[in-house]
């Protein structure tokens, strides 16, 4: 089975409905500073969510909880109903959670496909013996490994000509894409995506919403999202929340959220 297959095939089991990750009063504390307070909100299974807010709103602060780069101070996160609070991140990852960072995080000395292969180790298993001595199942794994990130890497747009460049030497829109196949390599049930189309020109960030509903349409993932571009933002969300001085200050409908006061206050302050 190809690797967009198999992403597509783990989501089939799923079950329909309700929240695939909810958070409970979750808060980040730096010493006397609350970076994030008292946080409480939930993403639908199969859907398109995203977290906007003012910079230095505590947006990446919540989402490193989420993946277990940083412990709370206090609160919960829930994933399908499991508490995976303070979960060291590649538990986090192997239970289906997938996460691309604001900036790109590639293997500059590794091809595009080595960098996706990188995000399958979750599905791989290995021993000193079988890295050492390397027999027949060792090698089938790893030729089964490098068919899946070429699938992946040609499921997101990357031409099979630059399968083998150097990531480092991809332009910019392609080493985003890169990235999140290896995300997507790791069979994620939900895929957070930390800015996606930063740095992006208005070309390139409509691909990318496009791209990102076919993610959720052809292999069912769930996203969630951070995002500055109010444009991609309304084009691709259907639950915006909103962080303010690490505070939750609206949810709700693309709509809704827009035309809040709370919301209008906080990205262009009081108004005379």
């Amino acid at each position: 089975m190809s690797a967009v297959g198999a992403v597509a095939a783990d989501r089939a089991g799923d079950g329909q409905g309700g929240a695939i990750l909810e958070t409970d009063g979750l808060t980040k504390i730096f010493g006397g500073l609350v970076a994030v307070d008292e946080v409480s909100f939930s993403v639908p299974r199969g859907s398109i969510a995203t977290i906007i807010g003012p910079n230095g709103a505590g947006k990446t602060t919540f989402f490193n909880m989420l993946t277990g780069l940083y412990k709370p101070s206090f609160g919960k996160v829930l994933f399908n109903g499991s508490d995976v609070t303070g979960k060291r991140p590649d538990l986090i990852t192997k239970a289906g959670v997938g996460r691309t960072f604001q900036n790109i995080r590639l293997f500059g000395t590794m091809t595009a496909v080595e960098n996706v292969v990188v995000g399958r180790h979750t599905h791989l298993k290995g021993s000193i013996f079988g890295a050492i001595v390397r027999p027949p199942y060792v090698r089938k794994a790893e030729k089964d490994a490098e068919t899946q990130a070429r699938d992946l890497l040609t499921f997101v747009g990357i031409p099979a000509r630059l399968h083998d460049q150097l990531s480092s030497a991809l332009p910019y829109g392609d080493q985003r894409r890169v990235e999140i196949a290896r995300a997507l390599a790791s069979t994620p049930q939900l895929l957070l995506l930390d800015e996606p189309t930063a740095g992006m020109n208005p070309a390139e960030s409509a691909e990318l919403t496009e791209f990102m509903h076919k993610v959720r349409n052809e292999l069912g993932v769930t996203l969630l999202l951070i995002e500055h571009d109010m444009k991609v933002v309304m084009g691709v969300s259907e639950q915006i929340t909103v962080i303010d001085h690490g505070e939750k200050i609206a949810e709700g409908e693309p709509q809704a959220v827009r035309n809040n006061p709370r919301v209008i206050e906080a990205y262009l302050g009081k108004q005379g």
